[in-house]
């Protein structure tokens, strides 16, 4: 069977929130067992040393998250209502899934209807003992939220996989049978790719009390695997999930490997000493089948990470089954290495086998080994003399071997289900050397998530992890190429072009401190409608010497393009465009008409090319005066070789007209500029005009042309009679657009008969009428308009965005459209998006990835493995996506002494005041937070009683409007600069013994720093 590839990992276990703390915890020998806490349950009605004693329980340790009652159902699109209803344990699977999937470098639109498999282990459902009516009165989201099949359903569903979804319960086997049964798919071709994991959380003391009963748990809370005081298991809870792939295709589609899977199997202890009492020739059965799956000696296996629950009768049996199968051909010194992870986090239930997969996965990839906790003296029932075993005791290397290092992993069932997995080293990959790389700095680097609030807590996270990396240029585009190809996109973007980790760090902090840094790219994507840009080709006067010299050497798609007119170039006229493109400035003839006409055009060509190989595609197009002839190609309209035999013979034609003419540009609308230009000809008395409007570039702003000698008294004369108005007079000595032109629009017509544009494929829009063109319409009496009529560019812009279209890039060397652009669309008070390709003296491939980042931040779909050689480059681990977590519980009524005993919530964290409670999220101006009392969480209440009732003293309720007033207002409590007063009591709050009341605070600012509050009550049971 072909190896099966673990690429991907999430977990949340006790002590450890992601991979990287859960490798240091293990590596630090760190033991996460702590005592059960207050938020859980008051250990003291709840325990008792006697495990016998009546619904008590006689540990009081136990391995805990924090806040299991957060959640960001809002990224997953769950109501607060439902997310509520749901059972932590899948709503911690869903966070955890999609950072293995982050992990793995997977993106959701690209599994989005793939045969992905979801195989979930779980068996825990302690939410519904916490619900106070879901047995008698259940809610419409309480069956869907609890019931245990649906943490797979809903991982499938939410993300539209379509391969198997299972939830597996063989209790402590549960997450290990759940990979053998991913593996199982995906060797069978049912599933391409796989989730396999395992979830278990404790809200209820229920278990606890049980397995007391049973004598199962470890009075003093330590995990004493294979040690003469083992004395049973620690509970934990936690959650594991890894992605799986075919070893072949994720080598062929460059995934980051931590381990593979070689074999598996599964089996049950049959009809044996008892129900829950392990068996060792089962498990001895079991190890045999998974080798033998596998293609394994036992002699290869340098290490086992055991079930090891440190269970004075379970440690035995499993050291002897496994010395039995291990001691197969093994020479005498050849120990094979053990370890137990539940030293460490306990036992995690149906977790168990995930978190002890997880910890071999990542062993293997560090080539390092952790040490077992706790063992001091071995038990003495396991007789290590004889075993070919030895507890792992330090962190030490991998056992040296010939050949990838081999592991086993054991789970095994309460009920008598077994499972066994045979993992191995990943396979050394073929890295190209740094030095061999082609790309070279500046990067884009994209980050995005579900909310504002969370785009900034994601940068400040990689703020963190950039300053904790190497200043490697290689690394840097490993990260960019990771966060930009290998990661989904979210609604709210920000991106910056960076040089290394350390600018990354900088620009970063950069932009949480001044979002409008002109350096950096941030904004969200507009609702569901796809982003529309318009291409912009710019006309003559931007063209440099040094332009797309560096776009050349680095993006082979602009090369090719520029090759290819290079060709047509040299068909029609007697020079090459590469030369020219490559030549010094001394040498450069790109101030030539004849040779800048064609050179602008091909660079707009290559700059459409490269803009559109990463994914901006145009949804409409528009030229300026010769810009029109790359848009009538970008559109369609023409084809490349017409196009460029059209942009030969105009440049040619107007390079004879060079010398006779004057243009000037005047900050002046279209109307004051002719008013100006007929009272010129009054004044002056000119026979016939010879001054005339050559551009309206926008509503403020156009260009005059016209003989020379014309020109120069016209601006005196403007500079007489308007001193205010400003004008320059532009550094040509030709005047297009003019009458001048008007044989050479002849000629170029002539030249141009038989032309037969095509029917555009883009909208495109013509600056000669200044509004939405057909393509027949670009036939050769059209290019002759083009030359001699006025460039009608604010009309064209104006029909674009009343078309729609608010979003421009400008396609030449250098902006000089973006102006007019934006002069344009603040003329119409319309909001607008204005970027350039290039820039003149200015790095180019930066400057194109600063546009491309803000076009990113619009919501454009990029093509980011075309910014990358992608074969070149790795994944690595960058920070997960950062959840936007607040309070969604069930709040239970009082516990009765007639009812069984339930675990609570309480809301003892360092962002919930104890009386306060948690803010409501409302669409109101006022704030609301919410809280339950009763004297069971809060127990100072019971010292305040009057005629034997407790009631809510009074300094409660000015607590309670300083801490309000602290979190909205921002005042400090410790300052004393918040003070109260008009306080009025109406009546006493009396909250029974054996039940609860909903409490709220409304605080309504009124602008001025000042609020009115009001603090209402309910009876639970009322609600």
């Amino acid at each position: 069977m072909e190896p099966i590839a673990i690429i991907g990992i999430g977990c949340r276990f006790p002590g450890a929130e992601n991979p990287e703390a859960f490798w240091q915890l293990l590596c630090d020998g760190v033991d996460a067992i702590s005592e059960i806490p207050k938020t859980r349950w008051d250990l003291r009605d709840l325990y008792d040393s006697d495990p016998n004693t009546p619904g008590k329980m006689n540990s009081r340790y136990g391995g805990f998250l924090p806040q299991v009652d957060q959640f960001d159902p809002h990224f997953f699109g769950i109501s607060p209502r439902e997310a509520t209803a749901m059972d932590p344990q899948q709503r911690l699977l869903l966070e955890v899934a999609w950072e293995a999937l982050e992990d793995a470098g997977q993106v959701r639109d690209h599994l989005a209807g793939s045969r992905t498999g979801v195989f979930v282990g779980i068996s825990n459902h302690d939410y519904s003992y916490t619900h106070p009516d879901y047995s008698t009165q259940p809610q419409g989201y309480d069956l869907t939220g609890n019931a245990l099949n649906i943490a797979a359903g809903r991982l499938s569903y939410l993300f539209n996989f379509k391969g198997p979804a299972i939830a597996i319960d063989t209790a402590c086997s549960s997450s290990m049978v759940a990979v053998h049964l991913a593996c199982q798919s995906l060797w069978n071709g049912e599933s391409t790719l796989a989730l396999a994991g395992g979830v278990n959380i404790i809200v209820s003391p229920i278990g606890h009390i049980a397995l007391s009963k049973l004598k199962a748990l470890s009075p003093d809370g330590r995990c004493k695997a294979f040690d003469a005081k083992a004395n049973g298991y620690v509970r934990s809870e936690g959650a594991g999930c890894i992605v799986l792939k075919p070893l072949s295709k994720a080598l062929a589609d460059n995934d980051p490997i931590y381990a593979t899977i070689r074999g598996s199997a599964v089996n049950h202890d049959g009809r044996s000493k008892g129900l829950t009492v392990p068996y060792g020739p089962a498990q001895e059965a079991l190890i045999r089948q998974a080798l033998d799956n596998a293609g394994v000696a036992p002699s290869e296996i340098s290490y086992i990470e055991a079930h090891g629950t440190g269970t004075p009768l379970g440690d035995p049996i499993e050291m002897m089954a496994l010395g039995s199968v291990l001691a197969s051909n093994r020479q005498e010194e050849n120990y094979c290495a053990v370890g137990a992870v539940k030293t460490n986090i306990g036992h995690l239930e149906a977790a168990a086998g995930i978190a002890s997969l997880i910890k071999v996965a990542l062993s293997l990839k560090h080539q390092q080994l952790p040490p077992s906790l706790h063992f001091e003296n071995p038990n003495p029932y396991i007789p290590f003399d004889t075993l070919p075993l030895r507890v792992q005791e330090t962190l030490g290397p991998w056992p040296e071997q010939f050949g990838l290092a081999k592991a086993g992993v054991s789970s095994f069932g309460f009920a008598g289900t077994n499972a066994h997995v045979i993992l191995e080293q990943a396979p050394q990959s073929s890295q190209v050397p740094d030095q061999a790389r082609p790309l070279k700095p500046p990067y884009l680097l994209p980050l995005s998530a579900h909310s504002p609030e969370a785009v900034k807590s994601l940068a400040n996270t990689y703020q963190d992890y950039l300053a904790t990396q190497d200043p490697n240029p290689t690394l840097l585009e490993d990260i960019c190429y990771t966060a930009s190809v290998r990661r989904t996109h979210h609604k709210h973007r920000l991106a910056l072009v960076v040089n290394s980790p350390e600018d990354a760090k900088e620009r970063l902090q950069d932009l949480l401190q001044d979002p409008s840094d002109l350096d950096l790219a941030s904004g969200s994507k507009r609702g569901n409608r796809r982003p529309k840009v318009v291409f912009v080709c710019s006309g003559q006067g931007p063209q440099w010497w040094g332009m797309g010299r560096e776009l050349l050497q680095l993006e082979p798609v602009f090369r090719g393009a520029i090759e290819e007119c290079d060709a047509l170039i040299r068909s029609q006229a007697n020079w090459s465009l590469l030369a020219e493109l490559t030549a010094d400035e001394s040498q450069s003839r790109l101030g030539e008409t004849e040779i800048a006409q064609p050179a602008i055009f091909a660079l707009q060509i290559a700059l459409a090319r490269l803009w559109r190989s990463w994914g901006i595609e145009p949804k409409a197009v528009v030229g300026h005066s010769l810009g029109e002839v790359a848009a009538a190609h970008i559109a369609g309209t023409l084809s490349l070789a017409d196009a460029v035999r059209l942009i030969c013979d105009r440049g040619r034609l107007m390079q004879q007209a060079t010398g006779n003419g004057k243009m000037a540009a005047l900050e002046l609308s279209l109307a004051d500029t002719e008013n100006l230009l007929s009272e010129y000809d009054r004044i002056f008395g000119s026979a016939k005009p010879n001054l005339g409007i050559a551009a309206i570039n926008s509503p403020t702003s156009t260009v005059v042309s016209g003989e020379s000698r014309a020109m120069e008294l016209f601006l005196e004369f403007l500079a007489q009679r308007q001193t205010d108005v400003f004008y320059k007079l532009l550094p040509v000595n030709y005047a297009f657009h003019s009458s001048q032109m008007a044989p050479f629009q002849e000629d170029l017509v002539q030249r141009l008969e038989g032309l037969e544009p095509q029917p555009e494929t883009i909208p495109i829009y013509s600056t000669v009428t200044g509004s939405s063109s057909q393509g027949s319409d670009f036939d050769a009496t059209y290019w002759g308009q083009n030359i001699r009529q006025p460039v009608r560019f604010a009309p064209a812009i104006e029909a674009l965005v009343e078309a729609g279209h608010t979003i421009f890039l400008e396609i030449s060397p250098h902006p000089v459209l973006s102006g007019y652009i934006a002069q344009t669309l603040n003329h119409l008070d319309q909001a607008g998006v204005v970027v350039p390709s290039l820039r003149r003296s200015q790095g180019e491939r930066a400057t194109m990835l600063t546009s491309l980042g803000k076009l990113y931040t619009q919501g454009f779909t990029v093509a980011w493995h075309k910014l990358f050689r992608s074969s070149h480059c790795r994944v690595v681990s960058l920070p997960s996506y950062p959840w936007q977590e607040e309070r969604y519980w069930v709040e239970q009524k009082s516990q009765r002494p007639s009812q069984r005993p339930q675990a609570f919530l309480s809301q003892e964290n360092p962002d919930v005041h104890p009386l306060l409670g948690q803010r409501l999220r409302s669409p109101l101006t006022e704030t609301l937070f919410e809280s339950q009392l009763t004297p069971e969480v809060q127990r100072f209440l019971v010292g305040h009683q009057v005629y034997g009732m407790v009631v809510l003293p009074g300094a409660a309720y000015l607590e309670m409007a300083l801490a309000a007033g602290a979190k909205v207002l921002g005042s400090d409590l410790g300052s004393g600069s918040t003070t109260l007063k008009d306080v009025v009591i109406q009546e006493a709050l009396v909250i029974p013994e054996d039940a609860s009341r909903t409490v709220q605070l409304i605080l309504t600012p009124d602008g001025t720093g000042e609020a009115l509050w009001r603090i209402l009550s309910l009876a639970t049971e009322d609600r």
